[in-house]
């Protein structure tokens, strides 16, 4: 028997004492972390933005198995924030859908959350009609016809049926009773609002596919009405990415049990607290980049360098070469080794351990920045 199969479902339940010292302490280190941001310049700001939203879109979306170019997710977002894309590419339809998604999520969290949002949302997911080669319902409840649906994890051939979501004729009733509880004014501390939201909207499971980014979404949603800012300074999908396998665990227990879910919602702060914890991490490289940039403007760089210098601080993956640069700047070998010798000579870029043919270059570190 199921969670939704139970006596007293959908009233679900928890241990408030038993949360208590848990949430104070996530409460404690959100506040300070958004502290932190707000002390901030505005650019610097901007860039946490960008980075957290960046790290929530591509991770929401691999921990279902899609691969997305990180830099085309960033072009987006920027795009649609007014921010500079220099040097970016331009962002497929599939990522500009769950980019939409997710900032909708985040920037109008005020607003309430309705049918016609989450058919946007979802309709924006899968713009084709097609998740893969297969046709699906979309901006709609899933239809009785596709039978009953199983949430799995796992590769092809050897996937793990965690549970299985209410039958398609309840999806009007328990839906209806999921949104009138998430616009209800008051009630819970927000953040435990995010972890009761996330779990009963994917027991539910509305959805023929795409459930899984849309929980995220409305869990980002709840804890940028916590945080009260339509700015994102960490990721949460980050940290369930870290932890894929016992977040399907954890799921998986709290569907076979009772409608006490004190344990799911353990595990749900505990994450966000690593969540916010590696937001610190990530701050540091957003600083590095902003003392790097503040140390170059005091004499520009040419477009070229500007570009490829932007890349290297954006998950660039490998390091830098001769011809990478080439190709990254749209210019000769001969041009890009020119280029990068006044950068060597400037102190932006080092040169790597190795020579001839094998030579590379990183950008300078925060700590090996000269006075």
């Amino acid at each position: 028997m199921y969670i939704h199969e139970r006596p007293g479902w959908p009233d679900l339940k928890w241990d408030d004492e038993a949360l208590a010292g848990t949430l104070a302490a996530v409460r404690h280190r959100q506040g300070r972390h958004l502290g932190r941001m707000e002390a901030l310049r505005f650019d610097l700001r901007t860039e946490a933005t960008l980075t957290a939203l960046t790290d929530e879109v591509v991770t929401s979306s691999a921990i279902e198995g899609e691969i997305l170019d990180s830099s085309e997710v960033r072009s987006s977002i920027a795009l649609k924030l007014g921010l500079d894309v220099a040097g970016l590419p331009k962002a497929g339809r599939a990522v500009e859908g769950i980019v939409e998604m997710m900032l909708d999520a985040t920037r109008n969290y005020e607003e309430s959350l309705t049918r016609e949002r989450l058919f946007n949302w979802h309709a924006s997911l899968f713009p084709t009609g097609r998740s893969g080669m297969r046709r699906i319902t979309v901006g709609a409840w899933r239809p009785s016809e596709v039978g009953p649906m199983q949430v799995v994890s796992g590769a092809i051939g050897r996937e793990r049926v965690h549970f299985e979501a209410p039958d398609a004729g309840r999806l009007d009733i328990e839906m209806n009773r999921f949104l009138d509880w998430f616009n209800r004014p008051g009630g819970i501390d927000s953040v435990l609002k995010a972890g009761v939201a996330h779990f009963w909207f994917v027991t539910v499971h509305p959805f023929e596919d795409g459930n899984g980014r849309i929980a995220r979404a409305i869990t980002d949603m709840a804890l940028a009405q916590a945080d009260s800012t339509k700015n994102r300074f960490y990721s949460m999908s980050s940290a369930i990415e870290v932890e894929r396998n016992t977040y399907y665990l954890q799921l998986e227990s709290a569907q076979r049990g009772s409608v006490d879910i004190t344990a799911w919602l353990a595990w749900f702060l505990g994450c966000l607290d690593r969540a916010i914890e590696a937001a610190h991490k990530s701050l540091a490289t957003v600083l590095h980049k902003a003392e790097l940039w503040q140390r170059i403007n005091f004499s520009p760089v040419n477009e070229r360098q500007r570009i490829v210098i932007n890349r290297m601080l954006d998950n660039f993956k490998g390091q830098l070469t001769t011809s990478k640069y080439a190709k990254l700047a749209k210019c000769s070998t001969d041009t890009a080794l020119r280029d990068i010798r006044e950068l060597l000579e400037r102190g932006v870029l080092v040169r790597n351990p190795g020579g001839g043919r094998s030579t590379s270059y990183r950008v300078v570190g925060l700590g090996e920045l000269a006075d």
